[in-house]
């Protein structure tokens, strides 16, 4: 084995970031068959989904920030103000979200929740845990969940 010497660089470089996600792109390509076939696809690209709910004074009372890919949404944000928790609210966003991404396709969805967070309301909206990560931050659990579907109506957006 060849011995080289690498100059390891700290920062923040919008430029070089860019060519390695390129770079990583261009190698995740021609290894995998599946994601080849999705160059040039409308699922190539994720597509922003989000939902607001606004209360009656029009603030916010809660809201979903993910997107969809290929067939998946991944909802990276759900979230409820304490006065309207425990009306449905949340499971009324994560619902229309998914039925919103099954009309763009979709028919599974991720998410990542804290221990002290929701995990158990994911449970109970049909979510599956498939990763489970101690100590991430130090005292805290990360939970990775899915869920996969079929049957939502396919109307609007």
């Amino acid at each position: 084995m060849v011995s080289r010497m690498f100059r390891i660089e700290t920062g923040d470089d919008k430029e070089r970031r860019e060519l390695l996600r390129r770079r990583l792109l261009e190698t995740n390509t021609a290894a995998s068959p599946v994601l080849r076939a999705l160059r040039g696809t409308p699922g190539e690209r994720q597509r922003p989904l989000q939902l607001w709910a606004l209360d009656e004074a029009g603030d916010l009372a809660g809201g979903l920030v993910g997107h969809t890919w290929t067939t998946w949404l991944h909802v990276t944000y759900l979230w409820v103000d304490g006065r309207h928790r425990g009306t449905g609210l949340g499971s009324r966003l994560l619902a229309d979200a998914e039925r919103a991404a099954t009309r763009r396709g979709c028919d599974a969805a991720r998410l990542e929740t804290w221990d002290f967070q929701a995990p158990e309301f994911y449970r109970k909206q049909g979510y599956e845990v498939v990763s489970v990560i101690p100590d991430y931050p130090p005292g805290i659990t990360e939970y990775t969940l899915t869920k996969r579907w079929k049957g939502f109506s396919s109307s609007g957006d």
